[in-house]
């Protein structure tokens, strides 16, 4: 697991280094016969246009089918997140582990009513909270669920970890696939940061079961 971790951690942030400069090409000035450095998408190297092709350059605003489906399905992943978060503070004995669930409550929740805003803008719907997730990477099963609702003390700790843990690795191969198959800028960013984000939580939640 460690092995795919690691290639998947080392694409995400890849990636996600690219994001930040995927800015569209400024249109030539009438007449000019310079060419143009325009940045690729995220994941994409760098090309030289010719001006008339640096005029047609600008990145899509669109959102293809991939797109809309990524956002729908990180919603219900990351509500998913909050559900096995909240129960941290009452039933976790770890104080680190307490605060890492605090941390996904606080970054999760804000991006859960981006994605919500962002699908009502596109007139697209907006999954109920518990849509049905089935073959959706990463995801607790409901006897998963009860079991850490049941749990306490380092019992919890560990169950927690351990289902934490694949719930990223499953947000992470959900937003490579819309960086690599989506069409909306904005969307590749986003699903760059969340790769970047949850792949450094994932490594601090390996060092937390390392220590148990």
């Amino acid at each position: 697991m460690r092995a795919a971790l690691v290639v998947i951690t080392c694409t995400v942030v890849a990636l996600a280094g690219c994001s930040g400069d995927s800015k569209p090409a400024a249109a030539p000035k009438d007449g000019s016969t310079a060419p143009v450095i325009a940045p690729g998408r995220p994941g994409e190297a760098a090309r030289t246009l010719s001006p008339g092709e640096a005029a047609t350059a600008v990145p899509s605003p669109t959102a293809n089918a991939v797109d809309v489906t990524f956002m729908q399905d990180m919603i219900i992943h990351h509500r998913q997140a909050l559900d096995m978060a909240i129960l941290a503070p009452t039933r976790a004995k770890s104080e680190k582990l307490k605060g890492l669930a605090a941390r996904i409550k606080d970054a999760q929740g804000p991006e859960i009513q981006y994605m919500t805003t962002w699908l009502q803008e596109q007139g697209q719907k907006v999954p109920e909270h518990h849509a049905a997730h089935d073959g959706m990477p990463g995801m607790a099963t409901p006897e998963q669920l009860a079991a850490l609702k049941a749990a306490t003390g380092v019992e919890f700790d560990r169950l927690f970890l351990s289902l934490m843990i694949a719930h990223h690795q499953g947000a992470i191969t959900m937003a490579t696939k819309v960086i690599g198959d989506g069409s909306h800028q904005r969307i590749s960013e986003l699903a760059a940061d969340i790769g970047v984000e949850q792949t450094a939580e994932i490594r601090r939640m390996q060092e937390m079961q390392a220590a148990l």
